[in-house]
């Protein structure tokens, strides 16, 4: 069975991170000034690439060649080449233990851990545990892992992951570093997606990645999972079939949706919602797509230099149609459509109707 595409692709350097440079800089650096911690938290929303990075630094604090290229300034960290690197890549190392806190919880499991990390590691300098989902952690869980914490082995790095930063008791935030992970920006996530496409061989159509990342909601193994999806239908693909996997309307229905909105022309933006509300039609992703485009319109309408930049990840077609929105309507339409279709998409998910929340807003742009 070939291996999914976001195991495959997972990065296994700093160099390959997608999106998070903010961290790996720090990172690298305490690497090479040998200032390590005894306990990080990384947090943030999922698929950003918090345990990918706890991995690779995992190898990176332990890497044989770590300590004979600390005088240089840039490096490959980890090497992943040593025998350090080579048994944590495979797994069969001692010396790198991970926890999923959502199924080991409870108070028993972190008193054995307590007991664990006494244990000096087998090979490697570091003995790294990861705990992933550590939010799950009963109170009286965390205040066991509390002490160990306040007095770490010298020989122990704690990594701890979590999506709900506001479980975490303060206790524990304020005895590790904290890094928070950002969603992935759009067009980082599409330039990662067409990297993937050339090394696969795949002929992708540069509009049906840009729709695959912009639902992503910057998660890069989210995008990854779709593509996946995606290329299930051939080694060619177009944005027709993206639309479909995702119950997306054809661009040419956002576009006439968009200019009906702008035009102030209820009616017919009301009537085109019905239809592919309908259809089943996602309207969570319909109207995400909607923002997405009038976003870029209003940078188009401020700065016509934004052009350059937008056809690096836009199709032809659809700058086009930006432009041509940009010229057209004023700024002030601009931002009070996108101000009214940004306050329904929160809505959305809470609508026993998909479709209510974007009807009310175009009711109320229409009447503005």
């Amino acid at each position: 069975m070939p291996e999914v595409i976001y195991r495959k692709y997972r990065p296994r350097s700093f160099s390959e991170v997608v999106g998070q440079r903010h961290i790996v800089a720090v990172l690298e650096k305490a690497l090479l000034k040998n200032r390590i911690a005894h306990a990080y938290l990384f947090s943030g929303p999922r698929g950003t690439g918090k345990t990918t990075v706890a991995r690779i630094f995992a190898r990176a604090v332990n890497c044989a060649n770590l300590e004979a290229q600390l005088p240089r300034k840039e490096v490959e960290l980890p090497c992943n080449r040593c025998e350090t690197c080579s048994e944590f890549l495979s797994g069969k190392t001692l010396d790198l233990a991970e926890m999923d806190a959502a199924s080991s919880r409870g108070i028993d499991e972190v008193r054995s851990l307590r007991e664990a990390v006494q244990v000096l590691p087998f090979k490697a300098k570091y003995k790294v545990y990861i705990m992933d989902e550590v939010h799950m952690l009963t109170n009286e869980a965390f205040n066991a892992l509390l002490k160990t914490l306040e007095e770490p082995p010298p020989h122990i790095i704690f990594i701890l992951a979590t999506t709900e930063l506001e479980k975490i008791p303060d206790t524990i935030v304020s005895r590790s570093q904290h890094f928070e992970f950002r969603p992935i920006a759009e067009e980082e996530i599409q330039s990662a997606l067409a990297a993937i496409a050339k090394q696969e061989g795949l002929e992708i159509d540069p509009e049906a990645l840009g729709i695959i990342a912009a639902l992503a909601e910057g998660s890069l193994r989210d995008a990854q999972s779709t593509m996946e999806q995606a290329i299930s239908y051939g080694e060619k693909l177009g944005a027709g079939e993206v639309r479909e996997i995702l119950g997306i309307p054809e661009r040419e229905i956002l576009e006439k949706l968009l200019a009906a909105i702008l035009s102030k022309d209820a009616k017919s933006a009301v009537k085109i919602i019905h239809k592919n509300a309908e259809a089943n039609a996602d309207m969570k992703g319909f109207s995400k797509l909607l923002i997405r485009s009038l976003r870029f319109a209003l940078y188009l309408k401020l700065d016509g230099n934004y052009e350059k930049e937008f056809a690096r990840f836009l199709s032809g077609p659809e700058l086009k149609f930006l432009k041509e929105i940009a010229d057209k309507f004023p700024l002030q339409d601009l931002e009070n459509a996108l101000e009214e279709l940004y306050k329904s998409y929160q809505f959305i998910k809470l609508s026993y109707l998909q479709e209510l929340p974007l009807e009310l807003a175009v009711l109320k742009i229409a009447s503005g």
